[in-house]
């Protein structure tokens, strides 16, 4: 039975065999943002003057639908950054999550925090994309690649000074997919099979991440006594989205989340 994640991913590969004949390497390694040197995640991670939250500009999902697609990605990342955000997350994923490649080089334009360009990534054509962009991480779905592919991609990302964030839902994904070219490994709370959310997720995989990798609780949080939580269990980084995002203005959102920290 298909999952929304193998629809994803088809449509994905569509999606890029046209990008790879509108626009070629050449003209992704000309463009404004590829030469310059990207923000490294560790470094505004462990920033003790920052929240650890990589705080997402997400307009729509698969499992929610809409969630705000009436708020300027600009305004919302700045506020984001504003509020002490270590990271900022946006959606480049049109099809399914109502985002698009000009969000994130918008967002690029306005901050000086990194900048994860959130996809699904199956070719390494989109890590230069995403450099292209102004991104500064690029995120692995060890779901969807198989562990040559994580190698692979991840090795490119480094070649280019860019941060990797490889994102597992279980034990047996993430003994499989680790190598020395991730940088952090964000444990999903969501299972993108069914998209069922627990936050024990994070809490159950914690020990058996490698103490040289950054970790990152990914979805399901949505207050400020789990982050203490996943603070104590080792996590440094807090992916949060839709708890910000459903509200009417996600920066001031996050900034009254923020003061409970």
């Amino acid at each position: 039975m298909s999952t929304i994640l193998d629809k994803i991913v088809l449509q994905k590969k569509e999606v890029v065999a046209l990008s790879k004949q509108q626009v070629s390497i050449a003209q992704l390694e000309a463009s404004e943002y590829f030469q310059r040197a990207p923000y490294s995640l560790r470094h505004f991670l462990t920033d003790p003057q920052k929240t650890g939250i990589i705080a997402e500009f997400k307009r729509r999902s698969p499992s929610k639908g809409i969630i705000n697609d009436k708020v300027e990605v600009t305004d919302v990342t700045a506020a984001y950054a504003a509020a002490g955000a270590s990271a900022i997350s946006v959606l480049t994923d049109t099809e399914f999550f109502m985002g698009k490649p000009a969000d994130l080089i918008a967002a690029r334009g306005v901050n000086t925090v990194p900048l994860l360009r959130k996809d699904f990534m199956i070719d390494e054509y989109q890590i230069l994309e995403a450099k292209a962009m102004g991104a500064d991480i690029i995120l692995l779905i060890a779901a969807i690649l198989t562990p040559d592919e994580i190698q692979a991609l991840g090795s490119l990302a480094k070649s280019l000074g860019m941060s990797v964030l490889l994102e597992v839902h279980s034990l047996e994904e993430l003994q499989r997919s680790i190598n020395p070219n991730v940088d952090a490994i964000g444990v999903n709370n969501r299972n993108l099979a069914d998209f069922t959310v627990s936050v024990e997720t994070s809490f159950r995989l914690a020990e058996h991440i490698p103490s040289q990798f950054l970790k990152v609780s990914e979805s399901a949080i949505s207050d400020v006594e789990t982050i203490k939580q996943l603070k104590q269990a080792g996590f440094n980084g807090f992916l949060i989205g839709e708890n910000f995002m459903r509200q009417e203005d996600p920066g001031a959102a996050m900034r009254e989340f923020v003061k409970g920290l």
